[in-house]
């Protein structure tokens, strides 16, 4: 062995335990090389097992409820260092801070926080807090969306997420419309605005530019609206379908339908109307696809795609009368578009306001089987391409009918859940699947399936108790193979009462709300960003949180 050659590490190394030889080397350099220091650091809160811990090709694995860690690999003086998590254990989520760097004349600690299943990751903890745009197209540590509710939600191939419009109440009770769209990139934790408004103040939202119809244009954009339903094609293209907001001259229901490329990262108006006034639907012969045919404009509908990539829309809240006085209200129409003809079909249910629906018997198909009327309800597709729809607002109050539809067969099928509105919840045992549980009656919520085609919703406006209604808090879990519900966390009662202005959410799960946009990203983590907390409307009652939530691995 090579003794170091001067200062008080001569000549001793040999008289040290093997434990303090890293500590020697640290100190005195080693073989006469340049001084190396240990790379390690803190852990707080990890539970399971399965952290690895990786700075380049040097890796750690962790054990469950370790407090520290520590590479085995000292580093020298100058040398770089960049910490990263490429293993999360089982069910939680941890993340570095401070984990990148250059080793200077001490040893390098780092800092690990483990949370979950639920993670706080960005934006406020109080309620009404304004968004921060920086520049368009710039990814910035400091940019976050403004507080919402009503906005849409897609997922790109590479698993970043992305969110558009919806609507806010300000601190004086004024309602503003949106059109922002933002990307948020899970790898990096970085938003950027990317297209619409950063002044929707100005008007109360921002009108529409719709250039010519089927031709992209960077000047191209949507107006400003909150309840528009999403798709996402075989190609990666975003497809939005109305709402409520602002077409290119006024404000009210919409009816139009836009493609977004977000590799050209152009939007294209591809159908309907630039206009809502006067409204417009045109029905035509129920099965039967024409040029002509047209949903008629609302907002809080529901979608699928197919396999073949045709977009299927479902109900909300609209007008069908064409005329004045307008028919405003709850719809239960099934229709189908196909974007290689440009042409909509209308497939199945009223072409009135407020139909009833026919339940049948539990479980059993049927041709004469409808939902009826809602909006805000939630939607599912499982492995077999069936469409799923649960709960939504009907006229005489909240749902929680669990349906499925079979586009094969195009029939309607009610699988479980109350034929009768503002039913309760059966929560019995957390975590436990039960033939008797299922979610109460409840809209709109936020939705998700996962990898291996299980159904997920959290929160909802909603029935708790007879006679009263709040915000829910609450995780649920569908499987559409054994048929059964699984209440994973969060409350059983809903959230009641006016939210203080600096509402502060739970730091282990989201608070309680209606309204939040959902992602899955490319590994099958969920992921839930803003909505409106208990007793909205209120004056800045949304939020613009985003919570990350891991299932166990």
């Amino acid at each position: 062995m090579r003794y170091p050659k001067k200062g008080i590490c001569a000549g001793r190394l040999l008289f040290f335990p093997l434990v303090g030889l890293l500590a020697m080397l640290q100190a005195c350099g080693g073989s006469g090389s340049a001084p190396a220091y240990t790379l390690g650091g803190d852990i707080s809160g990890l539970r399971g097992s399965g952290l690895l811990v990786a700075n380049g090709a040097g890796t750690v694995e962790v054990a469950a409820g370790a407090s520290s860690f520590m590479f085995p690999t000292p580093l020298v003086t100058g040398s770089t260092y960049a910490v990263t998590i490429p293993s999360q254990p089982a069910g939680q989520i941890c993340r570095v801070t401070d984990g990148t760097g250059v080793v200077e004349s001490a040893a390098v600690s780092v800092k690990i926080s483990c949370s979950g299943p639920w993670a706080f990751v960005s934006g406020s903890s109080k309620n009404g807090a304004p968004g921060v745009y920086g520049v368009k197209g710039a990814a910035s540590a400091g940019s976050v969306p403004g507080a919402r509710d009503g906005a849409v939600s897609w997922t790109d191939a590479s698993g970043n997420l992305w969110l558009f419009g919806g609507t806010y109440i300000d601190a004086t009770g004024k309602l503003f419309f949106l059109n922002d769209l933002w990307q948020y990139t899970p790898s990096d934790g970085l938003w950027t605005w990317m297209s619409g408004s950063n002044t929707p103040s100005a008007v109360y939202g921002s009108l529409g530019s719709y250039g010519i119809r089927a031709v992209a244009a960077p000047s191209n954009v949507p107006g400003s609206r909150a309840g528009a339903v999403s798709w996402k094609d075989a190609a990666g293209n975003f497809w939005l379908f109305g709402g409520y907001g602002y077409d290119s001259s006024n404000v009210g229901y919409l009816n139009d339908l836009w493609k977004y490329d977000a590799a050209t990262g152009e939007w294209t108006w591809e159908a309907g109307p630039d206009s809502s006034s006067p409204p417009s639907a045109v029905y035509g012969t129920q099965g039967v696809t024409a040029p002509t045919n047209l949903p008629g404009p609302r907002a809080g509908s529901v979608s699928w795609i197919d396999a073949s990539g045709n977009l299927w829309l479902f109900g909300g809240n609209g007008d069908v009368s064409n005329a004045s006085p307008f028919q405003i209200g709850y719809l239960n129409d099934l229709w189908e578009f196909s974007p290689a003809s440009g042409q909509w079909t209308w497939v199945s249910g009223s072409d009135t306001v407020f139909a009833a629906g026919v339940y049948g018997s539990l479980g059993v198909a049927a041709p004469a089987n409808v939902p009826p009327a809602r909006w805000g309800g939630g939607s599912w597709i499982d492995g077999s391409g069936t469409f799923w729809l649960f709960g939504g607002n009907a006229s005489a109050g909240f749902l929680n009918d669990l349906w499925k539809f079979t586009p094969s067969t195009n029939q309607w099928t009610w699988v479980s859940g109350s034929s009768t509105p503002n039913a309760i919840g059966v929560y019995d045992t957390q975590s436990a699947a039960a033939a008797a549980n299922v979610p109460g009656a409840r809209a709109p919520a936020a939705f998700w399936t996962d990898v291996v085609g299980n159904f997920w919703l959290f929160g909802g406006n909603g029935s708790s108790a007879p006679s009263t209604s709040g915000s829910f808090s609450d995780l649920w879990t569908f499987s559409p193979a054994s048929g059964q519900w699984t209440w994973v966390s969060g409350s059983s009662s809903a959230a009641l009462g006016t939210v203080p202005a600096a509402s502060v959410p739970a730091t282990s799960a989201p608070g309680a709300r209606d309204g939040a946009a959902a992602w899955v990203d490319g590994a099958g983590n969920f992921w839930l960003f803003g909505g409106a907390s208990p007793a909205t409307p209120i004056a800045g009652g949304e939020l613009n949180d985003l919570w990350e939530y891991r299932q166990a691995d």
